[in-house]
């Protein structure tokens, strides 16, 4: 039933293989021999798409229910991680591909020793459900979708730049003065759009695109750029963080910061969700802002 309905999920047998880690013909054998004993179709197969029959609508609705209570049965009397197994597979930014996040995940892996985590890191837009992917952690304003976005944490926003850039082209001190500096600009993976600079004016946003010396599309090389002297950067502040405690970078227009960015966790459905990752959830929500108490506000649902 769980290769099923992973099959249903993916629409692909080769990915359905990779996600369970078990060979291919093993899929084909066991989908080919579940629809021999149920005495239907359960899926209409091409060359290009593997998607359900009316049969297996009905049939991949009913196996759901019976997975979500097995879960529930066998992890009903215990949560601290002894009889939670499985695999998890998360995404997350680069610019969260710090020290202090990752040793984060390896308390969580301590605390679960049974769950085997599969992290993926990307700027770009992830396809969860066609990746296999349980959950990604994700920052800024979501493209409407149906997956289930849960905030765990405000960022704050910070615009730098480093000490040689200004010292060259001076420290702009208005909204105004930027017109005359250079920006490092950032493509967003998501939109595949430059992002805006955003700055809070008597409670009012202000956006501005400036001239650029380069355009990135990676978040650590968009930091480093920054500290390279490229030009201005704006960025949250859990990403530059040590580049301002060690002088390498320098705030710039603190009067007029942005309104902060949610960081929120996205995933495929609220209802139906496997131990491991509704652990996972609870977890991150509650152990995030934590990470960086200067630069995070926690955010509850």
């Amino acid at each position: 039933m769980r290769l099923f309905a992973r099959l249903a999920e993916l629409g692909s047998f080769t990915k359905a293989a990779e996600s369970l880690e078990i060979g291919r013909p093993q899929v084909t054998r066991y989908i080919q021999e579940l629809e021999k004993s149920l005495g239907v179709r359960l899926f209409q197969r091409t060359t290009r798409k593997v998607a359900l029959t009316a049969e297996g609508e009905l049939f991949y609705q009913r196996v759901q229910e019976i997975l979500a209570a097995i879960s529930a049965a066998t992890t009903m009397f215990d949560r601290t991680g002894a009889t939670l197994v499985g695999r998890l597979r998360v995404d997350i930014p680069t610019a969260f591909a710090q020290m202090e996040f990752i040793k984060c995940l390896k308390e969580f892996t301590d605390t679960f020793p049974g769950i085997n985590m599969v992290l993926g890191v990307t700027d770009r837009a992830v396809d969860l459900v066609g990746e296999g992917i349980d959950c990604a952690l994700r920052i800024g304003d979501l493209p409407d979708s149906t997956l289930i976005a849960r905030p765990i944490a405000m960022a704050t926003m910070v615009t730098c730049a480093a000490p040689e850039y200004l010292n060259a082209h001076g420290r702009p001190e208005t909204l105004e003065d930027l017109v005359a500096h250079r920006g490092v600009n950032f493509l967003s993976g998501q939109s595949n759009r430059t992002l805006p600079w955003h700055f809070l004016v008597q409670g009012q946003d202000r956006t501005f695109v400036s001239s650029t010396a380069i355009t990135v599309t990676e978040s650590n090389a968009y930091v480093q750029c920054g500290v390279s002297g490229f030009g201005i950067i704006q960025a949250p502040g859990i990403t530059v963080a040590e580049h301002l405690d060690s002088g390498a970078l320098v705030e710039i227009l603190e009067s007029c910061r942005p309104a902060p960015r949610p960081v929120s966790l996205l995933y495929p459905s609220r209802t139906h969700l496997a131990p491991q990752v509704q652990v996972f959830i609870e977890w991150l929500q509650a152990r995030f802002p934590q990470l960086h108490t200067a630069w995070l506000d926690r955010q509850d649902e």
